[in-house]
């Protein structure tokens, strides 16, 4: 008799409750295109057959406790033993100085920042990665620090590969996951942004996160009262038609680049308005009021998809 591990086959995971599900019931896990690329990406690292392992895992429900912060990933998979694994998905960061012309090119297009918060990813911002010297996505498999608690040596484990789509579809859901794991956050983000283009509006300099601190140092020790907070969030400043009226009919796009594009519009999701404006300081039975919000926004949605005349008056 054997006492190879590999003789008694791979054993069954012990299945959980309230664990998290993938929405994808079968065929492939993403539905925007960057999480379909961040898939496509590790697949390219020839993980594609590692990675279909733990697809039934994350569809199972069997990732606990996800969390994703800057620079990494960190869950629980319940695998076939009691204790669940523990998972961490490190990523290689962006340094200051490519954030800093990252967020250089996002603040010169409003566009960017508006589709952000509409909860799209703009299809240019892969280029303007490149462009500041680094892309979106790793590069290398290398630049990926996968570790998982289970005794299988090979990366990814099913465990991991599981996370790997949880996080797919967390992607899916809010595009400033895929920066915030890069290396920087969503609130960071926008207020760079901002100072950005209040610098760009003064006289100093603009396109620079020099300009834009010392801008903003400068007010606050003048004691000149500060903007309200929505009105950078709002207002959008243009270049005198005088400095752009012999481009003023021409397109920002390339036609290839335009062909590429769907025409069709995007529908804007339900919550933009919560997404757009810093959560009130308000509470209800210990939850903030914009968690609150977001199930009737969505239910919203939804009845006016199902019954449209309703929502129209009729």
């Amino acid at each position: 008799m054997s006492n190879s591990w590999r003789d008694w086959g791979e054993a069954r995971p012990i299945r959980v409750e309230n664990g998290i599900k993938a929405k994808s019931k079968r065929g492939a896990i993403g539905e925007q295109w960057w999480s379909q690329r961040f898939i496509s990406v590790l697949e390219s690292y020839g993980m594609s057959g590692r990675l279909a392992r733990g697809r039934s895992y994350a569809r199972a429900g069997q990732v606990l406790d996800f969390q994703l912060a800057q620079g990494k990933v960190t869950a629980q998979v319940q695998g076939s033993r009691p204790r669940p694994y523990q998972v961490r998905i490190g990523v290689l960061p962006l340094t200051t100085a490519q954030w800093r012309r990252v967020q250089d090119r996002l603040a010169s297009q409003a566009l960017f920042r508006a589709k952000l918060l509409a909860g799209e990813m703009p299809h240019e911002i892969e280029e303007v990665f490149e462009d500041c010297g680094t892309p979106l996505f790793p590069r290398l498999a290398s630049d990926l620090d996968m570790r998982c608690s289970c005794p299988d040596w090979g990366v990814p484990c099913k465990h991991l590969a599981a996370v790997c789509y949880v996080l797919a579809e967390e992607f899916d859901r809010d595009p400033f996951g895929l920066l915030a794991w890069r290396g920087k956050g969503r609130d960071e983000l926008l207020a760079a942004l901002r100072a950005l283009q209040a610098a760009a509006g003064g006289s100093t300099v603009p396109g620079t996160a020099a300009t834009a601190a010392a801008t903003a140092t400068a007010t606050a020790s003048a004691g000149a009262e500060p903007e309200p907070w929505w009105r950078s969030s709002l207002d959008v400043p243009a270049a005198p038609l005088a400095e752009c009226v012999d481009a003023f009919w021409s397109p920002s796009l390339s036609p290839a680049r335009l062909r590429a594009l769907s025409t069709a519009p995007s529908p804007a999701a339900p919550d933009l308005l919560l997404r757009m404006f810093p959560p009130p300081p308000v509470q209800v039975r210990g939850q903030d009021l914009t968690e609150v919000l977001t199930p009737a926004y969505d239910q919203l949605a939804a009845d006016h998809h199902t019954h449209p005349e309703v929502s129209r008056g009729k």
